[in-house]
Parts: C-alpha cells; structure tokens; sequence
C-alpha cells in the first residue's frame, strides 16, 4: 500500500498492490509431461472497515506522472485503525504434451499476510515565511 510506513489520510487515494505473476509448471505424469498455465484470476481487497473490493488487477506501485485511474486505490472516509486482507483467486489451465489447452476445473485462493494501516484526519495550517 502507498503511502508507505502505514498511515494514510481520510479521503486521501490509499494505492494498493500485490505481485501476482502468471506462471507455467510442467510435471511428470506417468511418465508424459503435464503442462500447466497458472494466472490470477481476481483479487479481494477487504479493506479493514467493512468494505471488499474484487478487481482483475494486482495493481502497481506509484510513479510519477501516471493518472489516478490506472491505480488500485481506496478512499477511507474516517479515521482509525483498520487492517487490510488481500485474497488472490486462481485459475489454471493444462495440456498433456504438446495437445491441446484444457482449463482446470475449479480455483485456488491464497489468502496474503494483513497489513495494518492507520488512517488518520489532517488539518492545513497557514505559516508565514517573512
């Protein structure tokens, strides 16, 4: 989650990421190879105040000059601790050999470590620079 060091602002965008990488496994199954293609399906964000997010992207880190859009980002409305949960769905697909791709009946979720945040309210100050 970005801003780093766990706080974050009320009704400030709270960016949050994982890595998630598609990746392919082959296995020896009696004796013939067993291909397969494993991808993140969906991620559930449970944002630690009630609130869940499902989405089909893991998100990226902050960098300049990219619009807030193209983030996975939260807006907390009050302020308070919370703890947020990260549950990444996948699917898979096989082929035996070099045959044809067959998808996996069925997903796996992975549930990542919580991470706690501290949101907190922030008031502008005016300060003079004579």
């Amino acid at each position: 989650m970005q801003p780093p060091g766990g706080e974050t602002l009320v009704n400030f965008d709270t960016i949050l990421h994982t890595q998630a990488e598609p990746f392919t496994e082959t296995v020896q199954l009696l004796g013939r190879p067993v291909t397969f293609d494993i991808s993140p399906a969906s991620f559930t964000w449970s944002l630690g105040n009630g609130e869940t997010m499902t989405t089909t992207d893991p998100g990226r880190p902050w960098a300049r000059g990219v619009p807030m859009d193209q983030y996975v980002s939260h807006r907390y409305t009050e302020a308070g601790p919370v703890t947020l949960d990260l549950t990444t769905t996948w699917g898979a697909r096989w082929r035996l050999g070099n045959g044809p791709w067959r998808d996996v009946d069925g997903t796996v979720t992975m549930t990542s470590p919580a991470q706690d945040l501290q949101v907190r309210t922030a008031q502008p100050q005016l300060v003079s620079y004579e």
